[in-house]
């Protein structure tokens, strides 16, 4: 495997783990941010090795998805995942305070839906 997306790859099933445990901690918007972070990472990396190209500078995770012709059911997930990128990490774009935007029922699907692609990735 390159090792770019060697780097990526790795650094997404950390950022996977910090998703888990910061669910755990009731860290809930940490956990959405994570997640998101995870699967992004994880979709470059396989950009990379797979279509033998660098990733486009995005966070989007339906471009990137769509570049690897993932199935509607992986589609949805990212659907799922793709507006935390900003709303988990933003007070402006989650018009308020982030850490009040999310609790345990808002965060529990958003892994569920990260397992779920990275397991797709496999």
């Amino acid at each position: 495997m390159r090792e770019e997306a060697q780097r990526r790859i790795e650094q997404a099933h950390r950022d996977a783990e910090a998703a888990t445990l910061s669910h755990t901690s009731g860290i809930h918007y940490l956990a959405a941010f994570c997640a998101h972070q995870a699967v992004e990472k994880a979709l470059k990396g396989h950009h990379i090795e797979r279509l033998r190209a660098m990733s486009p500078k995005t966070h989007d995770l339906l471009l990137l998805g769509r570049a690897l012709s993932v199935p509607p059911e992986v589609e949805h997930d990212l659907r799922l995942l793709n507006p935390h990128y900003a709303i988990s990490r933003d007070p402006d774009a989650a018009n308020g305070i982030r850490a009040q935007q999310y609790d345990a029922a808002i965060a529990a699907p958003l892994l569920e839906s990260m397992a779920r692609v990275l397991a797709w990735l496999t």
